[in-house]
């Protein structure tokens, strides 16, 4: 009724006495209304059916010890009684450095994890600070490494690496939080293959389609044989001997791209060349994964069989692309123009969607971020928008691929390299040498000049950055001993900081070719 709704609401607030007057004021006449429309049990708890105990029920995890370090701000005496054992966990409590609140999580194993996403009670905006503080260090520390090395007239590229080297977790040891700087940067090659798409030219695809195909695939199969043969040959087991031909079969797509792309030599033919090697060799990074179980000892049958599975969806992937840029790219395009006539942030924003969105579908059916992109740029390419959107993409890509380069540098360890400089560096030489001189030869055998080849040779002769995530997983495997794995990590870093000294000295390799033809 009327008169119990009024009780309900303003509840004692009519007949109140001045001393009760707090009790039934206006505010909390609201609060009353809010209980009453927000209650207890309807409050967003965020994780849905996700919880601890369920969790542990569904052997979805399991119970370990770690040590939780949070910057307290209490006094050290109120903390001495508080550093107990609660549960399975360790809480130890002291004055950080940092000035957020944010706790670190530590396992047995030493793995770091921060906790930046608190549980709370009601929806609330939350921001990394940590992730932020990185990425400031690490725009920064490139931007500062990139000014200083192009006033000594040196590559970019070095200085993006050595700023990463000298922060990381090898340096002073500035990033926290190693895993989001790292994803975050992983934009960077996603952006430089969508550019490289739009530059691809399918005309020239078509001349140097052979070379980069079968060249790259008989690149993969002579490496392959020579460290399988050198490893029987030195008595080492021979899937350690093929890993390694693997291993050193892959290029640095993003740092070659980068010297193309600076040097405005992308377009030439050892460049198309060079592009179409590299984007085979990512689209061989998933055959390869698929491989690394045979080679460890599993079954044969089921790495077989994920070879078949990742060719056909290779296939399909390619099918659809042709499909859909046949059908809707240009349509699409033109209409997303004339609706940014005003502004070009639409259109934009449409760019780098439409070049996201192919990379995450690429990855989701098992191929690589790296394929997708570029197949991205290739539809618009196509198109009578490519320099247009080339255009507009052209400063996020610089950003990104900065980001990237440096990351890379952070897995680079300057007191690895440094104690253990002559072993490495005697590596690198051997890998440069033998990489120039097989991806040259095959080169050669396609038909295309000293010149061409010898270019493309320097070109695909470091260790790429995808070394890092086959090293990693051989490792999971036990593919390879643990001298082993130092071995190749320190020769991969190595190579990715001496490459773009090595592409300067592409014009006397050039011209010593060319006095021993002569000869």
């Amino acid at each position: 009724s009327d008169d119990e709704f009024r009780e309900k609401f303003y509840g004692d607030l009519i007949n109140s006495t001045a001393e009760n007057r707090g009790h039934g004021s206006i505010a909390k006449m609201f609060d009353r209304v809010l209980e009453k429309e927000f209650p207890e049990n309807d409050q967003p708890e965020g994780s849905g059916g996700s919880s601890f105990n369920s969790s542990v029920a569904d052997q979805e995890a399991e119970l370990e010890t770690v040590a939780r370090v949070t910057s307290d701000k209490t006094k050290k005496n109120d903390t001495k009684e508080a550093n107990c054992i609660i549960s399975l966990h360790f809480f130890f409590s002291f004055k950080s450095q940092d000035s957020d609140d944010m706790a670190t999580l530590i396992d047995q194993k030493d793995n770091t994890f921060v906790m930046s996403n608190k549980k709370s009670k009601y929806p609330v905006l939350q921001v990394d600070f940590r992730l932020i503080s990185d990425l400031v260090v690490l725009v920064v520390s490139a931007a500062m490494g990139g000014i200083i090395f192009s006033c000594l007239g040196q590559p970019v590229i070095v200085g993006y690496l050595l700023a990463g080297s000298l922060i990381g977790p090898g340096g002073l040891n500035f990033i926290s939080e190693m895993v989001q700087v790292e994803t975050f940067a992983q934009f960077g090659v996603v952006f430089l293959l969508f550019a490289l798409g739009l530059e691809f030219s399918l005309s020239k695809l078509k001349i140097v389609g052979p070379a980069a195909v079968i060249g790259g695939l008989l690149q993969i199969v002579i490496l392959v044989f020579l460290c399988g043969i050198t490893a029987v040959f030195c008595g080492a087991k021979l899937s350690e001997g093929v890993f390694v031909g693997f291993f050193l079969s892959l290029s640095s797509t993003a740092v070659v791209v980068k010297f193309l792309i600076d040097q405005n030599i992308s377009n030439s033919l050892h460049g198309q060349v060079t592009i179409g090697t590299l984007i085979f060799q990512d689209c061989a990074v998933g055959l390869l994964f698929a491989v690394l179980p045979i080679l460890g000892g599993s079954e044969v049958l089921l790495g077989m069989v994920s070879m078949g599975k990742l060719l056909l969806t290779l296939v399909a992937f390619l099918a659809a692309a042709s499909l859909l840029t046949w059908l809707f790219a240009a349509r699409l395009l033109k209409l997303t123009m004339k609706l940014s006539s005003h502004t070009s942030e639409l259109y934009q924003l449409a760019a780098v969607a439409f070049c996201l969105m192919s990379a995450w579908c690429s990855d989701k059916l098992g191929l690589s971020l790296e394929l997708g992109s570029f197949v991205a740029g290739v539809m618009i390419s196509t198109t009578d928008f490519a320099e247009h959107t080339l255009s507009q993409v052209d400063s996020i890509r610089n950003l990104f691929a900065a980001l990237f380069l440096s990351s890379i540098g952070m897995l680079i360890h300057v007191q690895f390299l440094w104690a253990h400089v002559d072993i490495l560096l005697a590596s690198v030489i051997l890998v440069v040498v033998v990489k120039t001189i097989v991806a040259a030869c095959v080169t050669k055998a396609f038909g295309y000049g000293l010149r061409t080849s010898i270019i493309v040779g320097v070109l695909l002769a470091q260790v790429g950055e995808f070394a890092f995530v086959l090293l990693s997983r051989a490792s999971n495997l036990n593919l390879i001993e643990g001298k082993m794995y130092l071995l190749l990590l320190g020769t991969t870093a190595l190579s990715l900081v001496t490459t773009p000294v090595l592409f300067k000295l592409i014009s006397p390799l050039i011209r010593l070719g060319s006095l021993m033809q002569w000869f």
